[in-house]
């Protein structure tokens, strides 16, 4: 088992991960907002995995054990913040909607930290003072929005998660899986909602929504994306991810993509 690496302060800057590429667990004194410019990034915590796409960014509360995992090139924001500060007034992770105002105070404020050697004003001056502000108060007001698969701790309800992580698109009811793993519908039903907080029925859609956007990020064609994780038909995946993520998958693609505000220099 690999050590937990200590890094007391949280980082602020920008950064770019290859496709496949991986931060090792570790964790924080201070707060953190992870954000992916570009690509998809998957956090695990010990409370399970959390998605985000571009549209999402993640916070992680101070000590929280935290890994990186890059989906697609990444452009990796990391916004660091005081343990006495939490905007968000929260002790847990979470999924914050990242809006269109949000996303680029987000980006100036990491790329002017990574590139403080420019032209770009220094920490303490009035001008990154009043963008740090901003930045907070759009925090607050950020709705949540997860993209989370939680970590279930039951062996039988394991037994099933690892079955449709395998193979997202086995469409067997839960009455099938629990014939497989020894457990009865009701039984898994029940630990559903007591381990992991969701039906069954809104967990597979998490996991199916989680594989979608790592295949989007590969530029799986759409279609192809909807086979492979279990939707009967691409207009039937593209209505899901529309009212889950407010727009279309082909958004999530590298080709529709524009180069992130970070440079890869």
């Amino acid at each position: 088992m690999k050590e937990i690496r200590h890094e007391p302060v949280a980082p602020t800057r920008t950064q770019w991960l290859a496709p496949g590429a991986a931060i090792d667990p570790h964790r924080h004194d201070d707060h953190q907002i992870v954000y992916a410019g570009r690509g998809v990034l998957a956090v695990t915590t010990s409370t399970g995995l959390w998605i985000a796409p571009a549209t999402r960014a993640i916070w992680v509360p101070a000590g929280t054990v935290h890994a990186h995992q890059a989906h697609g090139e990444l452009a990796l924001h990391l916004v660091g913040l005081p343990a006495s500060e939490n905007p968000l007034n929260l002790a847990e992770p979470a999924s914050l909607t990242v809006g269109p105002l949000l996303r680029e105070l987000i980006l100036a404020h990491t790329h002017a930290h990574t590139h403080a050697h420019t032209h770009a004003p220094p920490d303490d001056s009035p001008e990154r003072a009043r963008l740090r502000a901003v930045l907070l108060d759009q925090l607050r007001v950020s709705p949540q929005q997860p993209v989370h698969l939680p970590t279930p701790s039951s062996p039988q309800l394991k037994a099933v998660c690892e079955i449709l992580r395998t193979n997202p698109a086995d469409n067997r009811t839960l009455s099938a899986l629990g014939r497989e793993v020894g457990a009865s519908d009701r039984t898994l039903s029940r630990l559903f909602k007591a381990d992991l907080g969701m039906t069954f029925p809104q967990w597979r859609t998490q996991l199916r929504l989680y594989r979608a956007l790592v295949l989007l990020a590969e530029d799986t064609p759409v279609t192809t994306v909807a086979h492979r994780c279990g939707w009967s038909s691409a207009s039937a995946f593209i209505d899901v991810f529309r009212r889950s993520f407010g727009h279309t998958p082909g958004a999530h693609q590298p080709r529709s993509q524009s180069v992130s505000a970070c440079p890869k220099g």
